[in-house]
This record gives C-alpha cells, sequence and structure tokens, in this order.
C-alpha cells in the first residue's frame, strides 16, 4: 500500500526532500511505499528543481491538510503563520505531522503537542534542529537512559560562519556579514541569525527533550554577535579562546527539569575544546549525561541535502509505524512528547560564570586599582589583568574574571561606569 504525501512548500528543502523521495534506489525499501500526493505552493509559474506529475502542485494548502487521502502532512514553509495553523488543521484531520520549522514549535509547541496527544497522532521535527544532525532522536530514544546534565552547542551556521571568517580574516563583523550575505550563508535580513533568536529557538527545543519538560520560549537568554570585534577576537586568542556563539541548556546540580540556565550568548571557548574547532557553517552539539558522560553531534547545519535527509528520516519513522500495525490509541513515548509541565529557568542575574571584559581607560595614576576596588566591592574575583596596548589617549585594559554571579558582575560594571578614569567598557563576553 503507498502511503501519501501532502507537502506544504518547495523551497531549498521541500526540493531536496522531493529528490530523495523520488530516488529511492539504495535507501531504505520503505521509500517505495511513499507517494506525493499534494504539494502545496505560493505560485504555479515558478520554474521548479523537481518534475512533478501535472496537478500534483496546488496553491490551496487548506485542501491539503484536509484531504481525507492524505496520510502524513510534512510542513516545509518556515515562519509562524500560516504554518501554525496549518499544522493544527492537519492534526484536527488525524493527519501526523513532520516539520523543519523550529520557530513554530518553540513558541507553540506546547498547542501543537497538546492537540496531536488528543488527535493521537505524531509530529516529528528531526530537521528543526541542526539540519542533518541526528540529534532530536537520540535525546528521545538512544540517550533516554541518561540523566542529561547540559546540552550545548553552535547551533546556527551562519554565526558560526562569519565568526570563523573574523577569526581567520582578522575583520569586523560588519564586513564578514555583507561577504555571508554574498554568498548565501545569510540571508538580506540578518536578524534571527546574527541576534541568536534562530539558536535560542533550537535551544528550547533541545532543552524540553533533554530535561523532560515544557521550555517557554521567551525563558531564552538571548544575545548576537553584532558586539563582536576584530579587536576580542585577537585578544581572545592570545588568552587562549576562540569565540563562538553557544547555544546552553544546562541542569543545576542535577536538579534536571527543577532548574534550568537557558542561554545564548557568544562565549569565549578554551582552545582544547570540544567546540573550539567547529568552523565554518558546521554545527556541533555536546551533551553531557550520567552515566554516558560526553558525546558529540557534528555536521551540515542546514541546506537542502542534510536537511531533507532529516525531513525523510521522520517520514520513514511514521511510515514504519504505519506499514507494521495501526496507531492505537497510546502512542509510542519515543516518538511522542509526553511531558505536561514547565521547566523552572534560572534568571540570568542568578547564573554564575566567568566573564571576560575590556575596557578602555584614560592614562591617569592608579587606574588598575580602581578597577580592583570595584569589583572588590561586589565579590567579584578577578583571574587575571592585563593592559594590553593603547588607543589614543587611553589604556586598553583587558580583565578575566572567576566564576561569578552575573547579577554581582553587573552592578561592579555599573559602578566603574561611573569613574572619571574609565572613558568606555566596549565590551563584555562570558567564559565558558
Amino acid at each position: 500500500m503507498a502511503f501519501k504525501i501532502g507537502l506544504l512548500g518547495l523551497g531549498t528543502v521541500g526540493t531536496g526532500t522531493v529528490a530523495i523521495l523520488q530516488d529511492p534506489l539504495g535507501r531504505s525499501p520503505l521509500l517505495k511505499e511513499i507517494e506525493i500526493y499534494r504539494v502545496g505552493v505560493r505560485s504555479l509559474e515558478k520554474t521548479r528543481g523537481v518534475d512533478l506529475p501535472t496537478g500534483v502542485l496546488t496553491t490551496d494548502l487548506d485542501s491539503i491538510v484536509s484531504d481525507p487521502d492524505i496520510d502524513i502532512i510534512v510542513e516545509l514553509m518556515g515562519g509562524l503563520e500560516p504554518a501554525r495553523s496549518l499544522i493544527l488543521k492537519a492534526i484536527a484531520n488525524k493527519k501526523h505531522v513532520v516539520t523543519a520549522n523550529k520557530a513554530v514549535i518553540a513558541r507553540y509547541g506546547h498547542e501543537i503537542y497538546s492537540a496531536a496527544n488528543e488527535a493521537r497522532v505524531y509530529v516529528l521535527l528531526e530537521a528543526a534542529v541542526g539540519g542533518g544532525i541526528p540529534i532530536i532522536k537520540p535525546l528521545k530514544q538512544s540517550l533516554g537512559a541518561n540523566r542529561i546534565q547540559s546540552i550545548m552547542g553552535i547551533v546556527n551556521g551562519t554565526t558560526n560562519y562569519i565568526l570563523t571568517q573574523m577569526t581567520t580574516e582578522g575583520a569586523d563583523f560588519g564586513e564578514v556579514l555583507a561577504e555571508a550575505q554574498k554568498l548565501g550563508y545569510a540571508e538580506a535580513d540578518p536578524s534571527a541569525d546574527v541576534d541568536g533568536y534562530d539558536a535560542a529557538d533550537k535551544i528550547a527545543i533541545l532543552a524540553s527533550l533533554g530535561f523532560g519538560g515544557r521550555v517557554k520560549r521567551e525563558d531564552v537568554y538571548c544575545e548576537g554577535i553584532r558586539q563582536v570585534s576584530a579587536v576580542d577576537i585577537t585578544y581572545a586568542d592570545k588568552l587562549g579562546f576562540v569565540i563562538k556563539l553557544l547555544a546552553i541548556a544546562e541542569g543545576l546540580q542535577g536538579e534536571a527539569s527543577e532548574n534550568l540556565q537557558l542561554r545564548v550568548h557568544p562565549t569565549l571557548v578554551p582552545k582544547d575544546h570540544p567546540l573550539a574547532n567547529i568552523n565554518g557553517v558546521y554545527n556541533g552539539i555536546l551533551v553531557e549525561g550520567d552515566p554516558l558522560g560526553q558525546v558529540m553531534f557534528y555536521g551540515r547545519g542546514a541546506g537542502a541535502g542534510p536537511t531533507a535527509s532529516a525531513v525523510v528520516s521522520d517520514i520513514l519513522n511514521i511510515v514504519g509505524i504505519l506499514f507494521s500495525s495501526e496507531v492505537t490509541d497510546d502512542l509510542d513515548p519515543l516518538l511522542s512528547c509526553v511531558h505536561q509541565h514547565y521547566c523552572q529557568v534560572t534568571a540570568i542575574e542568578n547564573l554564575e560564570t566567568r566573564f571576560y571584559a575590556r575596557f578602555l581607560c584614560y592614562d591617569v595614576p592608579g587606574v588598575i586599582g580602581h578597577l580592583g576596588m570595584s569589583f572588590g566591592n561586589h565579590q567579584v574575583s578577578l583571574e587575571s589583568v592585563v593592559q594590553i596596548g593603547f588607543q589614543e589617549d587611553c589604556a586598553e585594559i583587558v580583565v578575566v574574571t572567576h566564576n561569578v554571579k552575573e547579577g554581582n558582575f553587573r552592578a561592579a560594571l555599573a559602578e566603574m561606569e561611573q569613574l572619571e578614569a574609565i572613558k568606555s567598557i566596549p565590551s563584555v563576553l562570558r567564559v565558558l
């Protein structure tokens, strides 16, 4: 029997998905049981990279999600609406759903999964995080015997490419961003990538899976890379670090979902750390758990081939279930979303981490002593203080702290900004 697919969107990933489904030789034998039945597009006139039979393409997306002959809806449109509404309509019509849409799942996952559980259908999203890197299924299944302690990674290829180029070329952010846009690695409006929103969507999803509770996307602290300069990258290198945009989910003291740190920000990563050498458009995700220890997932985080690979993997999972038996009232807990409670997320001001800060100070006697006194007033312990050189009439001083509560560190900076000896604090970054 053939299982019928309704595909919403025929862009880069949609085209890659169709290409795999149309060429099943040498792949899973289940692919021969799948029929691309309807494909929803914005325009019928656009030239496509794949050939489809006459009548398969339509601009009426509502008719696809309500078609009684379709078994699985594959949503590859992106964006929040109409994707969210179409997914919910598909679920209401008892369709299983495969999606690559991290923004919809991060923001409306609670609504979508509640509806899916009630309708007794599956919503699978392997392609939503890490492109072709298998990470969703391992967190649900292969690592299920572990108590997850942390998930951290480079999950946005655009920002990783920009930071890699800034490091190798010594160029500033704006220059490399323009180059990335010209090459197609960055969008005309790069905000979702360079301001960290895309990575925040992804770590919200991974945290929910790894720590067994729902996550509110607005609870993820988010900082992008616009403020990272070539100067900071050079100083980081001299101190033994590289700068990466990290997405981090960390359980405190083994408390799992009772107390999570959730954050996205540029980070000084020691050069001997596994994530330090993830370069270019590649992604890397490091998971630590008990009793496993550390395991690393690495690969291309975007693109037609890698992302379509993950989409088809999810389709095959559902087809495998449908092929072997009818879906019963009890969904497979290893494929469905069963948790109902929300994770408690630690406020960023209570985070404890190390910091890097760069100061421009007027060249007056005792300026380093003033810095030390302000830090001491707020219980900030310093690992190193280095006067790097001069910029015009100012001494450039770089400070690296020991572990300190973020609220204390910010209070110390606020005090120092009032000092006559301090011209500016151009850079503040966290240290892993």
